[in-house]
């Protein structure tokens, strides 16, 4: 048997004792699960990052214009001084700019515009069918905003609008969290079905 999965299977055993209850083995194993993680991120950034876009394209081919981000990178270790902290605030000024000036037209796109649109689909399909589909979207929508309208009491129309918005709310959490529950199940299943197959090999 190879010793990684021998190793591998150790520690997953190792990992379930928490099932019993916290103890020394199940602290050992995540705190070596928590060093190899981040050992293992910082060897990938160092190499695939400041190696393969800085040191070598700065070094060795001479792309001058990065002595910029290099500087900046630099400035943020300032931090660490009290009388030079101040120079800190330009690269974590341009990192949030920048991360905003990128972050908020995507955002923007696919959690707003594309959402609208997704929201307005036609009831009248291309072949001339009728979108039931369109019509739970639009029916969902309508309740939903109407359950989170407060500036008027939930009687009448808008209390039954509001009323069906809270079942497409119940069926929203219920399918989110069911989502979550077999991501859970499936990782939990992989475990057992190494632990059955690789590493005790009871199962062919």
């Amino acid at each position: 048997m190879d010793a990684g999965v021998i190793i591998a299977g150790i520690l997953t055993l190792a990992i379930y004792t928490f099932l019993y209850r916290d103890n020394p083995i199940y602290k050992a194993a995540e705190s070596l699960l928590i060093g190899l993680s981040i050992g293992y991120a910082l060897v990938i950034y160092w190499q695939t990052t400041l190696v393969d876009r800085l040191f070598t394209p700065l070094f060795s081919r001479g792309e001058l214009n990065l002595m910029v981000p290099l500087i900046l990178g630099l400035l943020m270790f300032s931090r660490f001084t009290r009388r030079f902290s101040w120079l800190s605030r330009i690269p974590i000024a341009l990192m949030i700019g920048a991360g905003a000036g990128v972050a908020i037209p995507a955002m923007l796109y696919a959690r707003t515009l594309k959402q609208i649109s997704a929201s307005v689909a036609p009831l009248i399909g291309k072949g001339g069918g009728f979108n039931f589909e369109a019509l739970v979207v639009a029916v969902g929508l309508l309740s939903t905003l109407a359950y989170f309208y407060f500036s008027r009491e939930h009687k009448g129309v808008v209390g039954t609008a509001a009323k069906v918005g809270t079942y497409f709310l119940m069926v929203f959490f219920g399918a989110t969290f069911g989502y979550t529950v077999m991501s859970r199940m499936s990782t939990f299943i992989g475990r057992i079905d190494f632990l059955l197959t690789d590493f005790l090999r009871l199962l062919a």
